[in-house]
């Protein structure tokens, strides 16, 4: 008894024709594939392709991050890097100010939407989601309301160091990235909170009137 591989059907026997019609089918399947005739694939085989060794995170978490990391890294270019040319602490809280909202406008909030499951999936992580080119100026006003309370925030922290201290004038917390971009990250969120509370209760009350009537 011989043992052999299965015969195939060998190329010179295929035909360019062949060729085109496997194409052509496989190209008319993309193009009329949508969520009702597209086969269900359980959550369990698309964990396989989502998951990777090492340390995983949420999708919270990975929002989070990048927003802070990002804040830190325009501490670190816009804050550290323009002190050697720029001497007034306000016209370096200004450049700072202007370079975050234009890079959380046209990439941070970018890549949270390219890293969203669905799609508003992380619209809780920005303060304007909407794609509008009027939102780059909004965002530009919002980060000088952030670091100007992210500063309130340091002040507040060195009056208390100062007190336990017994120094009148010192500075015991410094700008620093890392814990720069903490900061703002919490001031950052803690406003898109009260926007989405302020904008949830006025609606409430919108339906609310529209009941009684």
């Amino acid at each position: 008894m011989a043992f052999g591989r299965k015969k195939t059907e060998p190329e010179e026997a295929r035909t360019p024709a062949d060729y085109y019609k496997l194409h052509t089918e496989a190209i008319n399947d993309l193009i009329n594939a949508s969520p009702e005739n597209s086969p269900k694939v359980s959550e369990e085989e698309l964990r396989k392709y989502r998951s990777k060794q090492g340390i995983r995170l949420s999708d919270a978490a990975k929002a989070l991050l990048l927003k802070g990391w990002f804040n830190g890294a325009c501490c670190f270019f816009f804050f550290w890097g323009i002190g050697f040319y720029v001497n007034g602490t306000l016209d370096q809280m200004f450049i700072l100010a202007l370079a975050m909202g234009i890079l959380n406008d046209l990439i941070v909030n970018n890549m949270l939407r390219f890293m969203s499951r669905t799609k508003h999936g992380n619209d809780v992580f920005m303060m304007y989601p909407e794609k509008k080119y009027v939102n780059l100026f909004l965002n530009i006003l919002h980060f000088f309301l952030v670091l100007f309370l992210v500063f309130m925030v340091y002040n507040v922290i060195n009056i208390i160091l100062n007190a336990i201290m017994g120094t009148p004038d010192g500075v015991h917390f410094g700008v620093e990235p890392v814990f720069f971009g903490i900061i703002t990250l919490g001031v950052d969120m803690l406003l898109i909170q009260m926007k989405r509370t302020i904008k949830q209760m006025l609606a409430d009350a919108k339906a609310s009137a529209q009941r009684t009537r």
